[in-house]
């Protein structure tokens, strides 16, 4: 059963808040007000000094279970919102593996998924681990990489809804794990929100609680579980007031969803999920045994609903 075996993320500590991106992004201050306000989103993360590659070396440095461990590693998988972050021919993933002595291992970059991308990404290296046999040093694993720069107007905020922090994550997932093993994983996507290629953003709008509710029902369901039996939920960061009105659709305790990270950080492209389980375990909010539930979103051509069962 897919597992996710350790976790390691990377914030930048240079905070800048929101009402600092007014100018360069050409925000009217009623835009501040109704990100500041409204949604609950009150700084971003930069790393102005950092590139893509440092971003991603600095979530795998924390992965102290990867030292020593490097031989196992047969899948990197990249999961990102962007289908392109670096000029042809730099290649930021084979960077990334070469430094951390995996270029062995086969790697691979997953954005058709946008923001949720890295639920996939955990999906897919679960499904490949379950078909590859033990080697001489023990079960195979895989990594799974997320992180990006704010590198354009676009990757920096989504018009009245979110902004962006950049910041890295890293992930060994494993096949047989016995702790943080996936009960269930569901994915929608729906070709017909493509609000660039004609789509009505109003409609988008209108159908993106019930759609992700769907998902989540479907996800638990999938999971034999219920809202009731979640210890925690782990959002998307996208703003507060979108987890609040899903919460009463849901009919599900606004205490159990952690959005802290929300006011903190903002929207952190992919690694969202692993920031808020990295705050879920430094605050000792997961027993053995507890179930919950992660949840994204992503918005490209078209969109993605995703959601997740894990149990502790």
């Amino acid at each position: 059963m897919t597992a996710i075996e350790a976790v390691s993320v990377f914030l930048p500590s240079h905070r800048v808040p929101i009402e600092a991106l007014a100018a360069p992004l050409r925000l009217t201050e009623m835009q501040i007000r109704l990100f500041r306000r409204f949604h609950g989103l009150a700084e971003v993360r930069r790393a102005p000094s950092r590139s893509l590659p440092d971003l991603l070396l600095h979530a795998a440095a924390g992965l102290t279970a990867l030292r020593g461990a490097e031989n196992r590693v047969r899948f990197v998988l990249y999961g990102r919102a962007f289908p392109v972050v670096a000029p042809y021919p730099a290649n930021p993933l084979h960077d990334v593996c070469r430094e951390l002595g995996l270029a062995h291992a086969t790697a691979f970059t997953l954005t058709q998924q946008s923001c949720a991308s890295a639920l996939t990404a955990i999906d897919v290296a679960g499904r490949l681990l379950a078909a590859e046999p033990p080697g001489p040093d023990g079960e195979p694993l895989a990594l799974v990489l997320t992180g990006e720069k704010a590198f354009t107007r676009d990757a920096q905020f989504i018009p009245e809804t979110s902004v962006f922090s950049e910041g890295a994550s890293a992930c060994l997932v494993s096949a047989h794990g016995g702790r943080d093993r996936m009960l269930s994983s569901v994915c929608a996507q729906r070709g017909e929100f493509d609000v660039a290629g004609g789509g009505s953003p109003a409609r988008f709008q209108r159908e993106y609680r019930p759609a992700l509710a769907e998902v989540i029902h479907r996800a638990l369901t999938e999971a034999g579980t219920t809202l009731a039996e979640l210890r925690l939920v782990l959002p998307h960061n996208v703003n507060l007031m979108t987890w609040k009105r899903l919460c009463k659709l849901l009919g599900l305790p606004l205490e159990k969803v952690l959005l802290d990270n929300v006011t903190a950080t903002g929207h952190v492209f992919c690694a969202d999920a692993f920031v808020n389980y990295r705050t879920a375990r430094e605050r000792d909010l997961l027993r053995p045994g507890d179930r919950y539930l992660v949840a994204a979103v992503g918005a490209g051509d078209g969109a993605t609903f995703a959601a997740m069962v894990f149990e502790h």
